[in-house]
């Protein structure tokens, strides 16, 4: 295959993978669906880094929309700037992958039954909460809290695996254009 074309591929897969990376990190900010938690800090840190609207959003889509442009991967220039442009795909999209990791091993803050005060749940930090599904009806508040975070982060986990395959093949792919040209010699991609 052609490396324009390759490029041109891998940036059609992007564009889904932003738009969910991006949906996700914004529905994890209205746990239960309520703005209540946002306006009382009552969310982890890993939904505040942003790392699916950041790193797996815009940092993907700067990646996606400068290799995409006009002539980028026509010739052997434009493919070297198409590796720099995919090392910033790679950073965001590895950026959000660790964010998404963290959040599903550190918990999230939830109402406990037991204590009826809001507390950290997970608070050994060792991720236990993931093997022991029992203890997941510990949180009262926000319903189904548990359940949303663990999709959604693992969402994020997937998406941005996904992304860092993706604009890493297209580093490797701007490479064998920039050594060997490639076949487009003019025109949109």
């Amino acid at each position: 295959m052609c490396t324009g074309k390759c490029a041109l591929c891998i940036r059609i897969s992007l564009y889904p993978l932003v738009f969910i990376s991006i949906i996700c990190n914004i529905m994890l900010f209205f746990p239960g669906w309520d703005v209540k938690y946002v306006q009382n800090q009552q969310i982890t840190d890993e939904v505040k880094y942003m790392g699916g609207l950041v790193g797996g959003g815009i940092m993907v889509l700067i990646h996606t929309h400068l290799t995409g442009n006009r002539g980028c991967c026509a010739n052997r220039c434009g493919m070297f700037l198409s590796i720099l442009f995919s090392a910033v795909g790679v950073a965001g999209a590895l950026y959000s992958f660790i964010v998404a990791l963290k959040g599903l091993f550190h918990g999230l803050y939830c109402k406990d039954k037991l204590w009826d005060t809001l507390g950290n749940f997970g608070k050994d930090r060792s991720g236990s909460y993931l093997k022991d599904r029992s203890t997941w009806g510990k949180c009262t508040e926000p319903n189904n809290v548990v359940e949303f975070n663990v999709r959604l982060f693992s969402t994020l986990l997937v998406t941005s695996a996904m992304q860092l395959v993706l604009c890493a093949l297209q580093m490797i792919n701007g490479l064998f254009g920039c050594l060997c040209g490639t076949c487009l010699n003019k025109g949109p991609l």
